[in-house]
């Protein structure tokens, strides 16, 4: 029995276990394949919704330990999570004035050292001080929105970021000043009436931090070596190691790439707007000098014309084609794209549709079709030991998933009718003057358990298709919103001489309680 063919992750999952009974498998290994299980993909459902912000959610990222959700949103406010309780640790304005695109940790730092980076252009750092209080302070700005940073792996220093200038800078939080390192350029003059490439995307191999990707407005994944640059300046940095290109979009000037992930293994995801997303190896690369570009004329050709003339067509081979994942539409915003799985067994992405969508990285097959927003989802973060995910989107919540459902889901009927376009971009930045309704306090801490307890017994409405009853729950928790904005609670806050917001006695003598993670001495 045991020496047959598994057909099912059940059939493994039971096989697991006895070997962990029996002392064959060691508890990490155990949890690493039991992790990797398809059935819990299956048995992904909403553990809780996290609903404190004002706009949009853009970015959702968890500390080290996993404990902790971090989130970004148009109302250009940070909140530190308790992601299990859905507590909110600590919520403050981060200094930017207009949409906040991505925030994150920096390693070994406590969870007390933030980078972030907004639609305005600016990165900023924050600093998480004794008694909650914050310090943000402004490091560099892109011309335009910066979409994305990158950490070097295991460095509480060291960054990138990449913006819509085509700029990526290099960020040593030890030094005064960020590094310019490169202005992404189109190959060979192409789109001369816009030369340079506006970034999207930019992730460091973990396993080689030297390596990094950038990827946007053209059909190119552009691979660098930090070890190339010339700290003096004395040379030119901005030729990429490696290009990566699925061969049919080589020439192809009306796609554009939103996301960018790499794998533990250096797989390299990237996810295209109007198109599917693919994972490369490193050797599907088209090295430092990838084939010259198709005119218009001969993109529009057969594929059997395009592989006598297209350099990269004639040496392409299963080994070279890369895999692709499809099914979920991607038109509209700047999505990401991720890995899941203790192992990167999966792929994960967001959908216009307002869908989640998770397929085998092995092979592409879809086996996963959740409803994550009632518009679109943008954000799709993966717990860092867990199968557990973080999601957002145009709604201003964020939705947890855990593997907690009593049966295994299945995939709908009909995937085409699944994807509906037709929605609006979100990322349109508007007057700032126009941005008053979410010009409230500049901190905020934990509700009270109460508060809490009453948005536990909201989601548990929700989850009963109750709508009498969530319709009144809604009532009261806008009424709870309100009060919060107003500086209401059991001390209203009042404004000190700078213009900032503070806190009476009453909520400085209770911030010990909200900030229970933190070594504040």
């Amino acid at each position: 029995m045991m020496n047959k063919r598994l057909k099912t992750s059940s059939d493994k999952a039971v096989v697991n276990v006895w070997q962990r009974q029996l002392g064959e498998l060691s508890a990490r290994n155990f949890a690493h394949r039991l992790g990797g299980s398809e059935d819990l993909v299956l048995r992904l459902d909403v553990h809780r919704k996290l609903d404190k912000h004002r706009g949009c959610v853009n970015t959702v990222s968890f500390n080290a330990d996993g404990d902790i959700l971090l989130s970004g949103s148009d109302d250009r406010r940070l909140i530190l999570w308790n992601w299990e309780t859905g507590k909110v640790k600590l919520s403050f304005h981060s200094g930017h004035n207009s949409n906040v695109f991505q925030a994150k940790f920096m390693p070994y730092s406590d969870d007390r050292s933030i980078v972030t980076c907004a639609a305005d252009g600016q990165v900023r750092h924050t600093q998480i001080l004794e008694r909650g209080q914050v310090e943000c302070s402004m490091l560099a700005r892109h011309r335009g929105r910066a979409h994305k940073l990158a950490i070097e792996p295991g460095s509480p220093h060291i960054f990138y970021t990449c913006g819509e200038d085509g700029l990526v800078q290099h960020f040593d939080l030890r030094t005064g000043a960020p590094t310019k390192l490169l202005t992404c350029q189109t190959l060979d003059g192409r789109r001369s009436y816009l030369p340079v490439i506006s970034l999207n995307a930019i992730a460091i191999d973990p396993r080689n931090p030297n390596l990094f990707a950038v990827a946007g407005s053209d059909e190119y994944t552009r691979l660098f070596d930090i070890r190339k640059y010339n700290w003096d300046g004395s040379s030119d940095f901005g030729q990429p190691t490696n290009y990566f290109c699925p061969p049919h979009l080589n020439g192809n000037d009306q796609v554009g790439i939103t996301g960018l992930a790499f794998s533990e293994q250096s797989e390299l995801l990237v996810s295209y707007n109007d198109e599917f997303i693919y994972l490369f190896t490193r050797e599907m690369g088209l090295g430092p000098n990838p084939p010259i570009s198709m005119s218009s004329d001969t993109s529009e050709m057969s594929d059997d014309h395009q592989s006598e003339e297209s350099p990269s067509s004639m040496d392409t081979d299963e080994k070279t084609v890369p895999q692709v994942y499809k099914g979920h539409l991607n038109s509209e915003t700047v999505k990401g794209v991720n890995f899941f799985g203790p192992k990167c067994e999966y792929v994960v992405s967001g959908s216009d549709c307002g869908r989640i969508f998770i397929w085998k990285k092995k092979g592409g097959e879809l086996i996963r079709v959740m409803e994550g927003d009632k518009d679109v989802v943008n954000c799709i973060k993966s717990h860092p030991h867990t199968m557990v995910l973080a999601s957002s989107g145009i709604e201003n919540d964020i939705k947890m998933w855990t593997p907690k459902a009593l049966e295994r889901a299945t995939l709908p009927q009909n995937i085409e009718q699944v994807s509906i376009p037709g929605r609006l971009i979100w990322y349109t930045i508007g007057d700032e003057d126009e941005d008053d309704e979410y010009s409230y306090d500049d901190y905020m801490f934990d509700d009270d358990d109460d508060d809490n307890d009453e948005n536990d017994e909201d989601d548990e409405d929700e989850d009963d298709d109750d709508n009498d009853s969530d319709d009144q729950d809604e009532d009261d928790n806008d009424s709870d919103d309100q009060d919060e904005d107003d500086g209401g609670g059991d001390g209203d806050n009042v404004e000190n001489e700078n213009g900032r917001n503070c806190e009476d006695d009453d909520d400085a003598n209770n911030r010990d309680s909200f900030l229970d993670g933190y070594d504040l001495h």
